[in-house]
């Protein structure tokens, strides 16, 4: 940038302040971070006027303030080089910069759960034991998989990043400025946390399921007749729709609003790592993968049941796992059933429960299994699910008999008459 161009720019901006635009702040920070004031010709009184502006219109909220610092320090330094220079304004940029201090650190010191009240730092991590017959790719691959997922879906652009950190005082109505879009849903924390603070389930190739039995995925299909309160497998042959059990021809037409066809492509991801899961010896490992899904598929009423095979020990005396959903997978035209795991499975066979099937690590421990459930949206035909989507979310949560709900009100009394 030439000194005419950056002189240029300093106009500009300082045009957007006096007018009080909500676009100078972001635009302003991102001139000041992007280019040496110095090197590009601005005299000390517009570096300083600029700092100082720019300090001014960041939001109040303490978590910017570590950038409303450095434009208040950077100014003081500027400050003994411009004609502005007296004592009484060096005072009182310091006071501003010890206050805003001070509020940065009581906000620190509330972030970082420092008070007294906080849990001790030597409370034990609850483990969460997973037996599972794809360990490489469910426990490891896959969650670099979802990361990367949401990483690339809501990351913010530099320019979003930055008007973050500012609020006009007076808002216009200017969808097309991009300078002060800022509502993302990437920049939202408990958002976020939704989507990277949990264990995502999803499947190494595509998934598809239709009310039609239109171009179905090549690896295989399988076919259900299924509402709310009652499902049963089907086969087609011959133009007909079977009986998945006997070959009993029945009379339900293609075109039945309770029909379910579910099918498969052959296994996308290439580093599935060690596969314990018996496959067809028939066909190909990226087909044979993915048919052993499906031919693990059950339903439940309208939902479709995906066996994963993914066994969970946990203390159920202090946590309990809430599975559902993955938040996005509404986006695919599907909703997946929530349910919380507080105990060990109720329906699994005595063998579960033999003494010789027992293994030290188990004492204590409760087991149940972790699957994905998932049911075509309202007014929704077909969905198709990409390979490595995450399409289930595991959260650990706090035993029902671990915590309780107060009103606060009581707790005002009761210190009150302490």
């Amino acid at each position: 940038m030439t000194s005419e161009e950056a002189r240029a720019q300093y106009n500009y901006l300082l045009t957007l302040c006096i007018r009080k635009e909500e676009s100078f702040g972001p635009l302003a920070f991102a001139f000041l971070k992007e280019h040496d004031l110095e090197q590009v010709g601005l005299t000390p009184e517009e570096q300083f006027n600029l700092y100082m502006a720019t300090a001014e219109v960041f939001a109040a909220e303490p978590k910017r303030y570590i950038h409303k610092l450095e434009c208040l320090q950077k100014a003081t330094q500027i400050l003994r080089r411009t004609q502005y220079a007296n004592p009484e304004l060096a005072r009182q940029l310091t006071q501003e910069i010890q206050k805003t201090s001070v509020e940065w650190d009581l906000y620190n010191e509330a972030m970082r759960a420092t008070r007294a009240t906080a849990a001790p730092a030597t409370l034990d991590k609850q483990h969460i034991i997973v037996e599972t017959d794809l360990p490489d790719y469910f426990l490891n691959n896959a969650q670099k998989r979802a990361s990367s997922y949401y990483q690339q879906k809501f990351k913010l652009t530099k320019e979003a990043k930055t008007a973050q950190h500012f609020t006009g005082p007076e808002r216009k109505f200017e969808p097309e400025n991009l300078s002060v879009h800022k509502e993302f849903a990437g920049a939202c924390a408990p958002f976020m946390s939704a989507r990277t603070g949990a264990l995502h389930l999803m499947l190494p190739f595509d998934l598809k399921i239709s009310r039609r039995p239109d171009d179905p995925l090549e690896a295989g299909l399988r076919i259900w007749y299924a509402k709310m309160g009652y499902s049963f497998p089907l086969r087609y042959d011959l133009g007909k729709l079977i009986s998945y059990y006997d070959d009993q021809v029945l009379d339900v037409p293609m075109d039945d609003p309770n029909l379910l066809f579910v099918s498969a492509s052959p296994v996308k991801e290439v580093d599935m790592g060690r596969i314990e899961r018996p496959v067809p010896d028939d066909v190909p490992q990226d087909i044979g993968l993915a048919r052993a899904f499906l031919d693990g598929i059950n339903t439940l009423g309208p939902y479709v049941q995906i066996v994963c095979n993914f066994k969970v020990w946990f203390d159920a005396s202090l946590v309990s796992l809430l599975i559902q959903g993955a938040p996005d997978l509404h986006e695919y035209g599907l909703e997946g059933a929530a349910g919380l795991l507080t105990r060990t499975y109720a329906t699994e066979k005595i063998q579960a429960y033999a003494p010789s099937s027992h293994r030290p690590w188990q004492d204590g421990l409760s087991f149940n299994f972790v699957n994905i459930h998932l049911q075509l949206l309202s007014g929704i035909d077909t969905a198709i699910v990409p390979y490595n989507t995450p399409i289930f979310s595991v959260y650990p949560v706090l035993n029902w008999q671990g915590f309780r709900f107060e009103d606060a009100r009581k707790l005002e009394v009761l210190f009150r008459d302490l």
